[in-house]
């Protein structure tokens, strides 16, 4: 199977699926948009990012990394990013698959593998490149799925647990074999944002995060970093700042409550974060909100 035949089903698939069953391909999901966007701040979850056509840039810590038509892009770990469309437009908009990956399908190949996954080095948290055939391939089979919900059902989950063995063994899978290990480094960072991600309102204690993932303080914050391209601390808020955003952009949050809501005692403090991460000032946030409904209202 060829790009240019994994584009037509891609576009093809958004109809079908409003035709058929919405979840009969699960972890996949098309993105399509035909305008460029200002970099939005995001937490992505493991995924492999396949483009068809436009570009992206996503970045994470001093990493960045540009996709185009027949790169792939995969993010082992749940991370927040921030990332915009490049290239798009009404005749040739963006166009990506995401393929959600999950971390027991990744160990059940473990035993399996062995040394065929190669060296897992370099690591990097978003690791980007040109896709091989051979995913290519294997993520069109299953795309091709959608004209039948019974052979979804039937040869879905095996096609989805070869796309994970394809990615592994890729030359951009590095950061996924160092997954197949629980006690992989890269696991015990897994491990850590976990618990960051469940607790990130709370106070964070590295010393605990570090014993709980076995490592002295000094080896955690080295491969934490080396990771999510950026330290625990950063990391917890990040996530703070993101949800504190997601909250004011609901319209029924004052910054004050947004602020106390992810974990802040202080709004001031939390003001003056907020405005180095986003640019803005979080009132400015919450009024666009309240404006665009009014206008909304009188309009209607």
């Amino acid at each position: 199977m060829q790009l240019a035949d994994l584009i037509a089903l891609a576009r093809e698939y958004p109809n079908r699926s409003k035709q058929t069953n919405a979840d009969a391909l699960p972890n996949l999901s098309v993105l399509q948009t035909s305008e460029v966007s200002e970099f939005d701040s995001v937490v992505y979850k493991p995924v492999v990012c396949l483009v068809l056509e436009g570009a992206k840039e996503t970045t994470i810590g001093h990493q960045s990394v540009t996709l185009r038509a027949g790169d792939a892009l995969i993010v082992s770990h749940d991370l927040p990013v921030q990332s915009r469309i490049i290239s798009a437009s009404a005749g040739k908009p963006y166009l990506a698959l995401i393929v959600s990956l999950e971390l027991g399908v990744l160990r059940s190949l473990y035993e399996q593998i062995g040394s065929a996954a190669g060296e897992i080095t370099p690591l990097r948290s978003l690791s980007a490149g040109p896709a091989d055939a051979a995913v290519i391939e294997t993520i069109g089979r299953y795309l091709s799925l959608m004209n039948s919900s019974v052979e979804a059902e039937v040869l879905g989950p095996s096609i989805l647990r070869e796309i994970h063995f394809r990615l592994l063994v890729s030359p951009i899978g590095g950061m996924l074999r160092s997954l197949l290990s629980i006690d992989s480094h890269a696991s015990r960072v897994a491990r850590a944002i976990m618990h960051i991600r469940r607790d990130f309102r709370q106070n964070l204690s590295i010393p605990e995060l570090a014993q709980s993932a076995g490592m002295s303080q000094s080896s955690f914050h080295g491969h934490f970093k080396q990771v999510t391209g950026t330290t625990p601390l950063q990391y917890q808020k990040d996530l703070r700042m993101i949800a504190a955003r997601d909250l004011l952009r609901t319209g029924r949050h004052s910054v004050a409550s947004a602020s106390f809501e992810v974990g802040y005692e202080s709004p001031t403090h939390f003001s003056r974060d907020y405005q180095r991460k986003f640019g803005t000032a979080p009132s400015k946030e919450s009024t666009e909100i309240l404006e665009a409904a009014g206008s909304w209202r009188q309009s209607a």
